[in-house]
């Protein structure tokens, strides 16, 4: 598969753990990658400097959504940009997911392709009970507030056209900017369409990053985008 033109915006936050696996599977796979380290203070912007990669810095930590908002737009500078795919940093994505996602946008029938963990064919492993409670709330949330008919709203596997990439602006820096995104997905009338993809949940992604706290804050940041 012809991986010209496509643009990986991988956002990173402490991942020195797990950044040289990711980097590696996708500069194997031939991708153009921008990684933002957000404000890291581990030696994750050190290993990635090993990688033929594009490596954008944050002075302090601001948040996924903004590290996400700073990569796209490096990524939509570069006049041959016809896709881009946002990606986790943390070991959760499979590569291979990618060219399922960039499928629908190189045949022209959509404009953006969100992966979906739960869509039939997706699958999700190891995700503990209070994760999946919390990301089922917030589908039937986003889809009661945007009319969008998804299937998985904090799944970071996604993919654009370069066209529908510019008429997207996130704001909100923390979790709440999934469901932003997928807002203006609907208020733009960008056509869309979600892919399975599969999740992998390691002792390393769940420790960082799936406690209590973190599934009510999700809820929290979502709630409070709507208030604003």
């Amino acid at each position: 598969m012809s991986t010209d033109g496509v643009w990986v915006v991988l956002p990173a936050f402490n991942e020195a753990g797990v950044i040289d696996q990711v980097l590696d599977e996708l500069t194997r796979a031939g991708y153009r990658v921008v990684i933002v380290d957000d404000g890291s203070d581990d030696d994750t912007g050190r290993r990635a400097q090993r990688y033929p990669v594009t490596i954008l810095r944050h002075i302090c930590n601001l948040g996924q959504g903004a590290a996400l908002q700073t990569g796209i737009s490096y990524a939509l500078r570069d006049p041959e940009t016809r896709f881009i795919v946002t990606f986790d940093s943390d070991g959760q994505h499979g590569t291979a997911d990618i060219a399922r996602l960039l499928d629908p946008l190189k045949a022209g029938t959509h404009d953006v392709v969100l992966g979906s963990r739960f869509a039939p064919g997706g699958d999700v492993r190891n995700i503990g009970w209070l994760k999946r409670v919390t990301l089922r709330l917030a589908v039937a949330f986003t889809r009661l507030t945007t009319g969008l008919a998804v299937t998985d709203t904090h799944n970071g596997l996604r993919a654009l056209s370069s066209a529908a990439a510019a008429r997207i602006k996130i704001t909100h820096n923390h979790m709440a900017h999934a469901s932003e995104l997928l807002a203006q997905i609907g208020q733009a009338g960008l056509r869309y369409c979600e892919v399975p993809v599969t999740i992998t949940y390691t002792d390393y992604s769940r420790a960082k990053g799936q406690s209590v706290l973190n599934s009510v804050n999700i809820l929290w940041d979502i709630l409070r985008s709507k208030i604003r």
